[in-house]
């Protein structure tokens, strides 16, 4: 597919500070982001420990295609089209679980964990020259980082390691919240917007918006909790970290966890740690686990459609120019403590679940955005925030931490991809 001539071109559409409002409501141009982003890049489907035995599977997305990841009998992790290869229906319709293998209920087609065709009814009817092997579930290319799990339909991308490029660091850094354990996925809920998916890829690095839109959760914090929360004053940072990935810190206090761990317990965490000495765990240990409660002190940005925020994965799925689909996941400790996955599971309620703070307010101002941008077509999009003082970082610019550095690395893949 191509944009008709009548259409803006990608490369008319972004600028080095400002973008244009067809970014947003252009519907050929979202058919050709499907197409030359999430048809092209790695993109985020799963973490492991969603898929921890040999059968485990989950159903995600790639772009709008539906997928399969699951763990075969070797241990291998495949992800798949749920799509039958004869008649196209699907072959997965429960979220997670584990099985033996894959059947169309239509007409009986069945699959292996690996994707391959085992067998289906009636096969003399194909005659004898009917090739199995060339009849399987359509495979993407399959990578993992840290137990994050990628996936791709372009076989010729470079390594999902060096895509990640000024990313890996961070990701390093964000699993040090296991607190000594391996990071396990909790839980998560799931909504959408009436908004598109950029609106959304903008808005994790973005601190500019966080005292404004979020003012009714720092009114529901301890003045302890308060004053960490208040960070545009302080020495934080945001910083690109090459295609389209960024980060944002925001307490860099906070920024490895297990740095200065005889400092004084936050008021907030006290019954905790009493909970967890009581549970027979040794001081060292208890302030390890109670650090790493509370969250990573930065946000992570990684293009195209995953961010890990403080203390959970956010993952965007674009449904149509207007409508994106979002994944709230709620991390904890595999195998750590009861007590400190409760709390885990408390903040990530106070903040990013469905009665919190965070997301409804989010939310609100995303679908305000989609809807002002009726108005005013010729108007541009601004993200030239914190071009005053920005100075190159270690990977690329790096600017105030309410500077719209993330949103101008994002734009700049974006039009790399799109000119491609």
């Amino acid at each position: 597919m191509t944009i008709a001539a009548t259409q803006p071109q990608p490369g008319d559409l972004v600028e080095f500070d400002r973008v244009k409002t067809p970014m947003y409501e252009d519907e050929a141009l979202f058919e050709e982001e499907l197409e030359r982003i999430f048809g092209r890049t790695w993109v985020w489907v799963a973490h492991t420990s969603e898929i921890p035995d040999k059968g485990s599977f989950v159903r995600s997305w790639v772009g709008r295609q539906p997928v399969i990841v699951v763990r075969d009998r070797k241990n291998e992790i495949h992800v798949m089209v749920n799509r039958c290869r004869h008649r196209a229906a699907t072959v997965c319709e429960v979220k997670k679980g584990k099985t033996s293998s894959f059947q169309c209920p239509y007409h009986g087609w069945g699959y292996g964990l690996d994707g391959s065709l085992r067998g289906l009814p009636y096969p003399e009817q194909y005659g004898e020259d009917f090739d199995k092997e060339a009849h399987g579930l359509k495979k993407l290319r399959v990578e993992s980082y840290q137990g994050m799990i990628f996936a791709t339909f372009n076989e010729e991308i470079e390594p999902l390691e060096s895509f990640l490029a000024g990313a890996k660091k961070w990701i390093d850094l964000f699993m040090k919240q296991g607190g000594g354990f391996p990071i396990k996925v909790l839980g998560e809920h799931q909504f959408t917007f009436p908004g598109n998916w950029k609106i959304q890829l903008e808005n994790t690095t973005d601190a500019y918006h966080f005292p404004v839109v979020h003012k009714s959760f720092l009114q529901s914090l301890d003045k302890e909790a308060e004053a960490t929360f208040t960070f545009l004053e302080g020495e934080g940072f945001v910083e690109d970290l090459g295609n389209g990935h960024s980060v944002m810190v925001m307490m860099p206090e906070l920024v490895d966890l297990d740095d200065n761990l005889d400092a004084a317990i936050p008021q907030r965490f006290e019954a905790l740690a009493q909970e967890l000495r009581d549970e027979g765990y040794p001081e060292d240990q208890v302030r390890k686990i109670v650090r790493a409660v509370g969250g990573a002190g930065f946000n992570l940005n990684l293009f195209p459609n995953v961010s890990f925020s403080l203390s959970f994965f956010r993952v965007l799925r674009p449904i149509n120019v207007r409508e994106t689909g979002i994944r709230h996941i709620a991390l904890g400790m595999d195998g750590g403590p009861v007590a400190a996955n409760r709390m885990r599971l408390r903040l990530h309620e106070h903040f990013q679940g469905p009665l919190g703070f965070g997301s409804p307010d989010d939310a609100e101002v995303w679908e305000r955005v989609q809807r002002g941008t009726l108005g005013g077509e010729d108007l541009p999009i601004l993200v030239n925030r914190g071009l005053v003082d920005e100075v190159p970082g270690e990977h690329g610019p790096r600017g105030h931490v309410s500077a719209e550095t993330g949103m101008r690395a994002a734009y700049k893949m974006w039009k790399r991809m799109m000119d491609q």
